[in-house]
């Protein structure tokens, strides 16, 4: 999870608002940010800001005139999952009734619902438990993100052993989508290590946010800490992790002593430092668990990570990334090497601001952006449930007293996660507003996005093929998942977008 300073965010906000109203579209590049040192460089973000505009308004253009032809046998690439953090949602959640938290998890793994098959597994570091008695709560974290964010650890304490009931909140709900998905594919992610294993003595970070926060002479025990609760839920609960990141955000400047959430810097000699004493470790486990890396918050630190790596990258079996921050080119430049090193990559993490369904569909556009470019072979979401906004999270609940309702997030993830399932082939498709896709039961997924305020029409050309009827699923600022049916005419499919919705039309191929 990204964190910003309020006077960064407050400075960036007006920037965006400007440029956003300016050219009149939404918002989906809400937190283009670049750091030095701390501070934030205006005169870069005005520039990615305008480029980023510029390069949407000329896309969309584009994809509007004429017809967009599909191909079926273009392939861009098979799509293995759509994915969400527990983390920290699953820490409440998962003390409530049955009742309730079975439809939570419903909405979330079931094909007529979310249909997500991938889910990030949040290892805590866990704080000192002295802090418990500070006010507010552990300085910020408390008033921050709210004690969702304090995850329990293992260790308490450096000479205690493991308390495996510590964190049986987030582990019942894991229980509960294995049972409920038995193709959940599950990674281990950390944001920090214990609390007395730090330089600080805070999982929060360091004093200076620009140091490490884990020293090498607790490499080791980190190391075996992790992969101690990775074989833990093996032989207790059979799972076993797909991967395992140790890193979440680790060259950013965001965690400090006393933050509001838990994080870690590292910068990349020292990932790679770390990776060697984890790897030999892990492998000798006995677990088909493979390391993951680095979920730098977005492409550009991505890319500068992985030059770092070198040929270090054999070390690893994935690469993540988050797209807080991204442009066509470094996707695609990102793609491009993690392909040729051999490795599989996720996005493993983003999400957005704004308001209302012109934020909603700024980060559907970033969804759209991220599938077309980066071409990940798994795509998540940041936060599932949250208890204020209708941004950040799809359901929004009342933690305390076990409330929780549909967000339109929810809807319109839907529009696109319930049809495009894993095996799906992504098609390629010139538009930059339409994603195409043909499943592994014959059924073409077309998915069109309309951020304006004006009604869009969208041709394509599917050769060769008869006149079929379809199903037409449209989710606007009034609608939430409304069915018709569509027809092609011959080999002709003919669209009108209403204006600031996401529309997807499913034929069988």
């Amino acid at each position: 999870m990204t964190v910003f300073f309020d006077n960064q965010l407050f400075t960036f906000q007006a920037v965006t608002n400007v440029v956003e109203n300016f050219f009149g579209v939404f918002s989906t590049k809400m937190t283009i940010f670049v750091h030095m040192k701390g501070k934030l460089i205006i005169p870069a973000v005005f520039s990615l800001l305008f480029s980023f505009f510029l390069s949407d308004a000329s896309a969309q253009d584009a994809g509007e005139e004429g017809k967009c032809v599909i191909n079926t046998d273009e392939v861009s690439h098979i799509h293995k999952g759509w994915g969400v953090s527990l983390c920290w949602w699953a820490n409440m959640c998962g003390q409530w009734e049955d009742r309730e938290l079975d439809k939570v998890i419903d909405w979330l793994v079931s094909p007529d619902g979310l249909n997500y098959n991938v889910f990030r597994y949040n290892i805590g570091g866990g704080d000192d438990p002295m802090h418990r008695n500070c006010q507010p709560h552990h300085m910020n974290m408390g008033k921050g993100k709210g004690l969702r964010a304090e995850m329990p650890g293992f260790r308490e304490h450096p000479d205690s052993g493991y308390n495996w009931q510590a964190d049986s909140a987030q582990i019942r709900v894991m229980l509960k989508i294995k049972r409920k998905r038995p193709d959940a594919v599950f990674e281990s992610f950390s944001n920090s290590a214990p609390w007395w294993m730090t330089e600080s003595g805070c999982c929060a970070g360091n004093e200076n946010p620009l140091e490490d926060n884990l020293p090498a002479g607790s490499y080791e025990a980190f190391a075996k800490y992790l992969v101690d609760v990775c074989v833990h839920m093996r032989d207790t609960y059979g799972i076993e992790f797909h991967s395992l990141e140790p890193f979440n955000e680790p060259t950013t400047d965001y965690w400090r002593r006393s933050g509001v959430q838990e994080g870690c810097h590292f910068s990349p000699a020292s990932q790679v430092a770390f990776l060697k004493v984890l790897e030999p470790m892990l492998r000798q486990s006995g677990l088909g668990t493979v390391l993951a890396a680095s979920d730098e918050t977005g492409t550009r630190l991505s890319l500068e990570s992985f030059d770092a790596y070198g040929e270090d990258v054999r070390l690893l079996g994935q690469w993540n990334v988050h797209t807080y921050q991204a442009t066509s080119a470094e996707r695609e430049l990102l793609r491009k090497k993690v392909e040729a090193a051999g490795l599989r990559l996720w996005m493993s993490e983003t999400g957005s601001g704004g308001k209302g369904i012109k934020g909603n569909l700024g980060m559907m556009q970033r969804l759209f952006d991220d599938v077309k470019q980066l071409k990940p072979d798994v795509w998540c979401d940041w936060q599932y449930i949250e208890e204020f906004g209708d941004q950040w999270c799809l359901v929004r609940a009342d933690f305390r007293h076990c409330n929780s309702v549909r967000l339109k997030n929810w809807y319109l993830r839907r529009q696109i996660t319930q049809f495009i399932v894993p095996g799906s082939k992504i098609l390629a498709c010139g538009d930059a507003h339409t994603l195409v896709a043909l499943t592994p039961g014959g059924k073409l997924v077309l998915a069109c996005l309309n951020g304006g305020d004006e009604v869009v029409e969208k041709s394509f050309r599917l050769p060769g093929r008869p006149k079929k009827k379809g199903k037409m699923y449209v989710t606007s600022a009034r609608e939430d998942m409304r069915e018709s049916s569509v027809e092609t005419d011959g080999e002709e499919i003919s669209v009108s977008l209403k204006p600031r919705s996401v529309c997807t039309m499913v034929f069988q191929y």
